[in-house]
């Protein structure tokens, strides 16, 4: 059941005539790519980042600056994050400055961080009195779906703020790939379980590659025979790719942000009580090869832990005609 309205509330409302003010803290990788399609599609935004020169080109196409983000949500209709964790998150709505300093009573907050229901879940326990409408949208598609406005969107909350918030998020995201996935904290959930399940695909696949190599079979004819059979996946058909072909482990998201992504995933395990051995022992392979690598390592560089321990790359000769990299 949807919460009831406040006096005060300013519900926004998509018309020609005045299109509502997107307030948008976190303009890293993804959050640059975002606001300038919202820009694109004709939003009056209200940014905010700890670095103001990640601004710079939306002030040129007439975004407006604010200080801190309670200013940015006392002049945004809705006020969006997009920020590398919960505790990043939970910086932003706290203390004088914080996005609870300056939004309305009624007012709405969109988190479209990776990150857990706990900073949302404490606001909506403190601030029940304030009738604040709050979203989780967390995103998938990397820098690149940012950039292209492709992202797939998916979010937990009430169907009629997500609804009222489509054209907002039409704008960011690929409108066939926006889900409405349940209720509070089920955008969170989804997203970390799909990125839980990547990354596991991603180890195992560097394991199965590098055992089948050393075992003496040619790489493309292993890989051929496992896009044949039951043990197909996106991963092996398309997303390893880069790796075999161009020798890229994605440096667009840092091995560091794929094992907080990792953690977290363990986290929400732990906290609804599912055991996740497999989860587990895919998150220290991700934490060997950071603590090889380095924290800016790509994402995929745990391949590279199975590539060193062959004494080889696993390249293949030449693509396949008609192949190419699809990212997860």
């Amino acid at each position: 059941m949807d919460q009831p309205r406040f006096p005060n509330e300013r519900p926004p409302e998509m018309t020609e005539q005045q299109p509502i003010t997107v307030g948008f803290i976190g303009l890293g990788s993804m959050g640059g790519g975002m606001t300038r399609n919202l820009q694109a599609a004709g939003f009056p935004l209200v940014v905010h980042d700890i670095r103001r020169e990640s601004a710079e080109a939306l002030l040129a196409g007439g975004a407006e600056w604010a200080e801190n983000p309670a200013e940015v949500a006392r002049r945004s209709d809705v006020v969006i994050t997009m920020l590398p964790t919960p505790r990043h998150v939970d910086a932003v709505l706290e203390g004088p400055t914080g996005i609870l300093a300056g939004i309305p009573d009624g007012g709405t907050w969109v988190d479209m961080s990776t990150s857990v229901p706990e900073p949302a879940e404490r606001v909506r326990s403190t601030q029940a009195h304030r009738g604040l409408r709050i979203l989780d949208a967390p995103v998938s598609g990397m820098s690149a779906g940012a950039a292209n406005g492709t992202l797939q969107i998916f979010i937990g909350g009430e169907s009629a703020d997500v609804e009222r918030l489509r054209p907002v998020f039409e704008a960011m995201g690929d409108p066939e790939r926006i889900l409405h996935v349940g209720g509070a904290g089920a955008g969170y959930a989804v997203k970390l379980m799909i990125n839980q399940l990547w990354f596991s695909h991603l180890v195992a696949t560097a394991e199965v590659l590098a055992v089948g190599v050393k075992a003496g079979v040619d790489l493309e004819v292993l890989r051929t025979a496992l896009v044949a059979s039951p043990a197909r996946s996106n991963f092996v058909e398309n997303d390893v790719l880069s790796i075999l072909d161009h020798g890229d482990y994605d440096e667009g998201f840092a091995i560091a942000l794929a094992c907080k992504d990792l953690g977290l995933s363990i986290d929400l395990a732990r906290s609804v009580g599912v055991p996740t051995e497999l989860s587990a022992l895919v998150e220290q392979v991700y934490r060997r090869a950071r603590a090889q690598y380095g924290d800016r390592a790509g994402e995929m560089t745990p391949v590279q832990l199975y590539e060193d321990l062959i004494g080889t790359p696993l390249r293949r000769s030449r693509p396949a005609a008609g192949e190419g990299t699809v990212a997860a």
